[in-house]
């Protein structure tokens, strides 16, 4: 392919590519894309919350736990509660 040939088909598929309509969106469609961005943004949101409060549960357990064996050791080691 020579460079004129090359430049050719380069303004050729400008003009084919400007000269496509563009698609529009009805109202309707428009509306349910707005939806469904925003459905998955809450799905999102709700996956985040349920780590956070799964993560700052895990923590509580394990103090807890902490507590508990400490409490054992000490009572296993003659303090009395």
């Amino acid at each position: 392919m020579t460079p004129q040939e090359r430049a050719e088909l380069i303004a050729d598929l400008k003009e084919a590519l400007s000269e496509a309509p563009t698609p529009q969106l009805s109202d309707e469609e428009h509306q349910w894309v707005k939806m469904a961005i925003q459905k998955e943004a809450q799905s999102i949101a709700l996956r985040q919350a349920i780590i956070e409060k799964s993560l700052s549960s895990l923590v509580w357990s394990a103090f807890v736990g902490m507590g508990i064996v400490l409490l054992e050791y000490l009572r296993n080691h003659g303090l009395r509660f």
